[in-house]
C-alpha cells in the first residue's frame, strides 16, 4: 500500500462508510483502495480542521498589537449585529456565530485595558476576570446549563486565539468530554 499524507488523501479522495469501517478509493490510480475505522477518517477530517484553526490563529496573533478594533470592539458599539443574552455595565455576553455546542456564549469585557489575551493579565485586571467568571455563572443560570458547563479561554497562537480581545466562551447543553482539545 502506498503512503499517503492526510492532506492527501483528504483531497484526492472519495470515501464510502462500510459498517464500522470506511473504504477509501484515492482517485490516483497509484493507490489501492484500502478501509480505514471509521474514527480514523473523522481524526483525518479533525486534522485539516486542526490546521485551518492553527493557521487562523498564527494571522491573528500577528496582528494583535496592532491597536485596530477588533470584531468584539464592532460588537461593542452595536457596529456588528449579535443576539446579545447578557449586558452590564463592564461585561458583554452573545452567542457565537459558529457554535461547538447547543449553548455557546461568547462573554467579553466591554473595555480591553490591554487585556488582549490572559497571558498578559496585570493586577490591575483581577476585578475585570473575576467580573467575566461571574457572568459566566449568569449566564449558565439563564441558558438553564448551571448543572453542567465549560468555559474555555484560548491564549495566545498555541491556544488558536483568533481574536486579541479575552474572551470566555460558555459552552454547555450536551455531555462534555475529556481531553477538551
Amino acid at each position: 500500500m502506498a503512503a499517503v499524507t492526510s492532506s492527501s488523501l483528504l483531497r484526492n479522495c472519495a470515501a464510502t462508510t462500510v459498517r464500522a469501517f470506511v473504504t477509501v478509493k484515492a482517485s490516483n490510480p497509484n493507490f489501492r483502495t484500502f478501509l480505514l475505522p471509521l474514527h480514523s477518517r473523522r481524526s483525518l477530517c479533525r486534522v485539516s480542521a486542526t490546521n485551518n484553526e492553527e493557521a487562523a490563529a498564527k494571522v491573528a496573533a500577528a496582528n494583535a498589537d496592532s491597536g485596530a478594533p477588533t470584531i468584539f470592539d464592532k460588537i461593542i458599539a452595536k457596529e456588528i449585529p449579535s443576539t446579545i443574552v447578557y449586558e452590564d455595565d463592564k461585561v458583554l455576553a452573545f452567542r457565537d456565530i459558529n457554535p461547538q455546542a447547543p449553548v455557546h456564549v461568547v462573554i467579553i469585557p466591554k473595555n480591553r485595558d490591554g487585556l488582549t489575551e490572559l497571558g498578559k493579565a496585570e493586577s490591575r485586571h483581577v476585578e475585570i476576570l473575576g467580573q467575566l467568571l461571574y457572568a459566566a455563572k449568569k449566564v449558565a443560570e439563564k441558558e438553564g446549563i448551571l448543572h453542567g458547563f465549560r468555559v474555555v479561554i484560548n491564549n495566545g497562537p498555541e491556544g488558536c486565539q483568533s481574536v486579541y480581545h479575552l474572551h470566555l466562551h460558555l459552552l454547555g447543553g450536551r455531555q462534555m468530554k475529556w481531553p477538551p482539545g
